[in-house]
Parts: C-alpha cells; sequence; structure tokens
C-alpha cells in the first residue's frame, strides 16, 4: 500500500512540475508568435545549388 502512495504522490509531483512550466512558458509569451510560423514557410527562399549555377 505504500508502494502505491509514493508513486501517487511522484505522479502528481511531476505533473505538477509540467503544469509550472507550462504556465511560465505562457505567461512568458513563449506561444505569442502564431502568424510568422505558417508565412515563414511559404517565404523560404533557399537557393539550390542548380539555380546558382545556372
Amino acid at each position: 500500500m505504500s508502494v502505491i502512495i509514493l508513486l501517487l504522490i511522484a505522479s502528481i509531483s511531476v505533473a505538477a512540475l509540467f503544469l509550472f512550466a507550462f504556465i511560465w512558458n505562457v505567461k512568458s509569451g513563449q506561444y505569442d508568435d502564431d502568424i510568422s510560423p505558417p508565412m515563414r514557410m511559404l517565404l523560404d527562399d533557399k537557393k539550390s545549388k542548380d539555380d546558382a549555377e545556372g
């Protein structure tokens, strides 16, 4: 029975740690940029070797 309580406390602690990290990232603005990632894919202008040679 004590092993179940120990595992329950450990799992709740890990879940609380991930929740704290997520809330910290949201408050620090980590997920604010929701426009440029789709646009960055469209504006990627890497030149290939064929374009540079000819």
